[in-house]
């Protein structure tokens, strides 16, 4: 196995998908190609296998996300709540917060800075690493959190990291070049540093969803032939880290994800009985349009009430639903299928996490079926990377 440390874990797609072992989706795996991902039939659904990786260690300041992540990880005891600012300052003040031998770090470190959804303010923004309005321009910003995430990097050393951010991230001046070299340098001897954009639709999520992935190699820990390919411009795809694109020619659509759910009022489960009651407002502004069954998702994002899409939109308002169902938006376990969380991740839990809280969360995770793809891929490649068995 490969100790995994997870940063800015929110509620656990990240996680999740590099730990496998969750059901997703018949469709979501081209049996053509990974037919031995595939550990149990279930009807439409599958039960995937299992990795190579372990997770040992989760952060996150957001409460909400670790009662969500606790009750279906079961793993308490690793998760650390609260900032990573402090937990470093913790560590070099001399106190073992971080846990040593770790084979690979992920992180989606905070987006809500680069996204073309939000005010771009990049590096220079002016919340603080707690979330809040900063009080002082000597107080650790929230755009620069990533630099933390390199702190870690360079206190467990592993032999790979995940980065992952929005899209938006790369068109924003030159910052994601400015973050590919500051992860070059978290250790001595320095790691190779990749960037891509991957859609997750063509691995299979129900969604138009684009994030760039760094993947970083600690140069020392690499096998000869393995570090002399990563160094190239163009990477044979023997050695390619990113995963192969798998949906390519027929994505997984909405009306697919929606397969066997009940109505609200009809379900059982309390993340499909809570959706939005935000009236419909007759304008041109986000989440005022009807999802497209036959088609993608639009990108699922950390917003609530109003900004939610509508499951259905009467014809009055511009949309499909015809007379005798109900008008209303996405559901959370709706949204939480969009983004391949399995039926058994409860979001809604009561008195403790509201819907408005789970929409937040899933909107802000990774899709775990796309860190699926990732785990996989490495785990493929794991010898032919650093010559040590799984």
């Amino acid at each position: 196995m490969a100790r995994l440390l997870s940063l800015f874990s929110g509620c656990g797609g990240m996680d999740l998908g590099f730990e496998g072992g969750f059901n997703c989706l018949k469709k979501s795996v081209n049996q053509s190609i990974h037919a031995d991902w595939i550990k149990e039939n279930k009807g439409n659904f599958v039960e995937l296998e299992k990795t190579m990786f372990e997770l040992v260690f989760a952060n996150d300041i957001n409460p909400y996300a670790k009662l969500v992540w606790d009750k279906f990880f079961n793993k308490k005891e690793i998760y650390h709540l609260g900032s990573v600012v402090d937990l470093v300052k913790t560590e070099k003040f001399g106190l073992d917060i971080f846990p040593r031998n770790i084979d690979i770090v992920t992180g989606g470190f905070p987006c809500q800075d680069f996204s073309v959804a939000g005010k771009r303010l990049g590096f220079n923004s002016h919340k603080s690493h707690l979330g809040a309005l900063r009080q002082s321009e000597s107080e650790e910003n929230r755009g620069l959190l990533y630099t933390w995430m390199k702190e870690v990097i360079s206190i467990t050393e592993p032999k790979v990291f995940i980065a992952e951010n929005v899209k938006g991230l790369v068109n924003l001046s030159n910052a994601k070049d400015i973050i590919q070299e500051d992860f070059k340098s978290a250790t001595k001897d320095g790691y190779i540093v990749l960037a891509r954009v991957l859609n997750a639709a063509d691995y299979g999520v129900p969604q138009n969803r684009q994030r760039v992935i760094f993947i970083g190699f600690k140069k020392s820990a690499l096998t000869r032939n393995a570090l002399q390919e990563l160094r190239k411009e163009d990477i044979l795809e023997f050695y390619d880290p990113y995963p192969q694109k798998t949906h390519t020619q027929a994505p997984v659509t909405c009306e697919d994800a929606f397969i066997d759910l009940l109505e609200p009022e009809l379900s059982q489960d309390l993340a499909q009985r809570s959706y939005s009651c935000a009236k419909f407002m007759n304008n041109r502004s986000q989440g005022q349009s009807e999802i497209n069954l036959k088609g993608l998702a639009p990108t699922i994002r950390a917003e609530h009430h109003g900004n939610i899409e509508f499951r259905r939109l009467d014809k009055i308002n511009g949309g499909k639903n015809e007379p005798g169902l109900k008008q209303r938006r996405l559901s959370v376990r709706e949204c939480a299928r969009l983004q391949t969380f399995p039926d058994n991740y409860e979001f809604v839990l009561s008195g403790k996490v509201s819907a408005s809280q789970a929409y937040r969360l899933i909107g802000n995770a990774v899709p775990p079926l796309l860190a699926y793809n990732l785990a996989k891929n490495l785990e493929k490649k794991w010898t032919l990377y650093f010559g040590d068995e799984k």
